[in-house]
């Protein structure tokens, strides 16, 4: 059996779906490609399928909310870690996510590994991947109230004890006393 030579991704996909990428990253040797938003489902198909790519696997899906930082096009980034186990390869797939359609389209038809990733993505970040075959909360209880990775989420905290405030801690503890 010949292996097909390594193909420079960014080229490999350029040639085969023109609008697809939106900027290319290098960083110390990771190369993090910048898709847009309605062609994550064809590229991931194309990088999955295409010989000289053949990344066939998925190790991470990640997102990031940029708020309230302006250098960003959008408010959340979504991240496909994925990697060629024939060519011993990563490289990131990226899209960004608008605040007010925080939707991408699910690759649980590309890499089935995605059905939890993209789960704990919309239980903590609030982004919905449509086409999903299982979109609920994963770790938060179903009627949960926002989305606790957000980062303006309000942040909870609890008064620590001192013997100077225990009386008014203990008002809002009532089983501490016992």
């Amino acid at each position: 059996m010949q292996i097909p030579k390594p193909l420079d991704p960014a080229v490999a996909i350029k040639s085969a779906l023109p609008d697809a990428i939106a900027d290319i990253k290098e960083f110390r040797g990771e190369t993090t490609l910048i898709i847009n938003r309605e062609h994550i489902v064809a590229v991931a198909q194309y990088v999955r399928d295409t010989p000289g790519l053949i990344y066939t696997f998925l190790s991470d899906i990640s997102a990031v909310d940029y708020y309230p930082e302006a250098s960003r096009p959008e408010r959340f980034g979504v991240s496909y870690h994925i990697y060629s186990l024939l060519y011993n390869r990563r490289l990131r797939l990226k899209v960004f996510v608008p605040e007010d359609d925080t939707t991408v389209a699910t690759v649980t038809g590309v890499w089935p590994v995605a059905n939890w990733l993209e789960r704990e993505i919309f239980d903590m970040m609030g982004i919905t991947f449509s086409g999903h075959p299982d979109m609920r909360r994963l770790l938060m209880p179903a009627d949960w109230d926002g989305h606790p990775h957000r980062r303006d989420y309000p942040l909870g905290y609890e008064t620590i004890q001192f013997s100077f405030n225990i009386e008014e801690i203990l008002k809002h503890k009532p089983l501490a006393k016992e």
